[in-house]
Parts: C-alpha cells; sequence; structure tokens
C-alpha cells in the first residue's frame, strides 16, 4: 500500500464495515508507522482489498478508531488492524493469503504471536486460520468501540 492507495483502502472500509467506521488519518497513520503492514490487494487492476497491521502490545489492543502516536518500544505481537475483502474478491484465498504474509512480517520481526480484535461473523475464519479467543474477561470488556459481540483473538507462532 502507498498514500495513493489510502482513498481507495478507505472506500473498500466504507463498504465493508459500514457499522466500524475510521477517521482517513487512522488510515494514514498506520502506513506511515509500519508500511511493510499495509497491504493493498488488487484484481485486474482494480483494488478489491486491504490489509493493515503493526507491532503492539499483547493483550492490550487499540480502541477503534484511535490514533497511535507512536508504535511501542518492545512489542511482542503484530497486531491486525484490518483485512477487508469487498465481495467479489471473497471466498478465492486472497483472505488466507493476506494471514499468511503477516505471519511472514511477524516472523520477520521476531514477533512471537499476531493478536487481532474479530468483529461480527468473522471469528470463524480467524479460527480456521490458527486464532483463538483469550478468555480474558478484562481485555474482553475494553472492546467496547469494536461493538458487541467483538473477541479479541491470538495466533501463537
Amino acid at each position: 500500500m502507498t498514500s495513493t492507495d489510502l482513498p481507495l483502502a478507505e472506500e473498500i472500509a466504507e463498504q465493508v464495515h459500514p457499522a466500524h467506521p475510521e477517521d482517513p488519518k487512522v488510515f494514514a497513520e498506520r502506513l506511515r508507522l509500519f508500511g511493510q503492514g499495509c497491504l493493498i490487494l488488487e484484481l485486474t487492476g482494480q483494488p478489491v482489498g486491504y490489509a493493515i497491521a503493526h507491532p503492539w502490545v499483547l493483550d492490550r489492543p487499540p480502541k477503534l478508531n484511535t490514533l497511535l502516536q507512536h508504535l511501542p518500544g518492545e512489542p511482542d505481537t503484530l497486531f491486525i488492524h484490518d483485512l477487508a475483502l469487498l465481495s467479489g474478491a471473497r471466498g478465492r484465498g486472497h483472505a488466507a493469503e493476506a494471514v499468511r504474509l503477516m505471519v511472514r512480517k511477524a516472523v520477520l520481526s521476531r514477533l512471537p504471536t499476531l493478536s487481532l480484535v474479530a468483529v461480527g461473523t468473522s471469528p470463524a475464519f480467524w479460527r480456521c486460520q490458527g486464532f483463538v479467543p483469550l478468555p480474558d474477561e478484562a481485555i474482553q470488556n475494553s472492546l467496547g468501540s469494536y461493538g458487541l459481540g467483538a473477541r479479541y483473538m491470538v495466533r501463537r507462532l
């Protein structure tokens, strides 16, 4: 992903996550802080999805639609901020490939885990990718900005 892709990623986000809007500044900041964790998926020259991840601290998921300011000095997880595909791009293995790329980025960054907040019906997908819900009730209770049913999930490498 480059800065010229940001408006396209924002359009995809509006379509895929209408119940979880985020300020464009959030996307721009993630790209600036950890560009290697920001991916855009194009099919036949058209953007149809994106993934955004960054180093973070396990068990402390950032609130939705919040600027980070900076990355932590001693991260221990690659936090997958978002993975979004337009409906026409789903069911073709693109999301699983994005997860494989994120796992590779975590390994190269020497981060022992990947983590995320799953919303809606996505926990089933994330379970298939090796993520498990963290049973810590305090963490689950801190996910209010993500909406009801949000689950903090972790994959250990």
